[in-house]
């Protein structure tokens, strides 16, 4: 009998150690990506910062080192607003990496700046 719980209790043992492996591995995973995560929104805000500062229409795009890939696009918010007045801009970046299992994950961010006129 005594071989018996012994061995009962060796299962039992090695499913709960299995348990608290997935456990942590799952914890793992998920800290790693948040971090991916929020350097992702870092540098997204520091592009937005850069772009609406001084916004002029365009989309450009590029490789930000460490896996991250960048776009941003900037738009007038109103077509065929008055010519010689401000202008209400659109301003968004989104930021994206390759998440576990090959997953793309993104960050967008977007604001909208009032941009004086030009002089010519």
């Amino acid at each position: 009998m005594s071989l018996l719980e012994v061995m009962v209790a060796f299962v039992i043992a090695a499913l709960s150690l299995g348990a608290v492996v997935n456990g942590t591995v799952d914890g793992l995973r998920t800290a790693g990506s948040a971090t991916r995560t929020e350097e992702a929104l870092f540098r997204a805000r520091s592009r937005l910062a850069a772009t609406a500062a001084a916004p002029m229409v365009a989309i450009a795009s590029g490789d930000d080192g460490g896996g991250f890939r960048w776009r941003s696009a900037v738009a007038p918010v109103v077509a065929g607003a008055r010519e010689g007045g401000p202008q209400l801009m659109s301003v968004q970046v989104t930021v994206s990496w390759d998440g576990t299992g090959g997953n793309t994950r993104q960050v967008t961010l977007q604001t909208e700046r009032l941009v004086a006129a030009t002089t010519k």
